[in-house]
């Protein structure tokens, strides 16, 4: 079964996350910290068609854990959308020039969630 990864450290923002990426049919894999999430990804990227990343997180912040992913060949492929509350003026272009394949805003509007989630999906494939 396809997975999408969703490594956030706020668990009320996790259980929304997960409860709204499972309605599309995927099984979800959960990660606190970019640490967790690096090695989650390296362990199932085969199967991953998505990684839902948090920006500020203890251990492992989403920048460092994205440099991982993107330096590592199995899992540079993987698209990952930046999920912050950095919502700045210039934070979107910040993150995409990082390397982020997109970049949702927090608090999250479900539909735009879901939107760009199945976009980045498709494009992916």
């Amino acid at each position: 079964m396809k997975k999408i990864l969703i490594i956030e450290d706020n668990e009320k923002n996790l259980k929304l996350f997960s409860i709204i990426t499972r309605s599309l049919g995927y099984e979800i894999l959960t990660a606190e910290n970019g640490a967790k999430g690096v090695a989650i990804a390296k362990k199932e990227f085969p199967r991953l068609v998505l990684i839902l990343m948090d920006i500020q997180m203890p251990v492992m912040d989403g920048i460092t854990a994205l440099n991982m992913l993107k330096s590592d060949q199995r899992t540079a492929g993987i698209p990952v959308i930046a999920l912050t509350s950095f919502a700045m003026a210039g934070d979107r272009k910040r993150l995409l020039a990082e390397g982020f394949t997109g970049y949702i805003s927090k608090p999250i509007d479900k539909n735009q969630f879901l939107k760009s989630v199945k976009k980045t999906i498709k494009v992916s494939k």
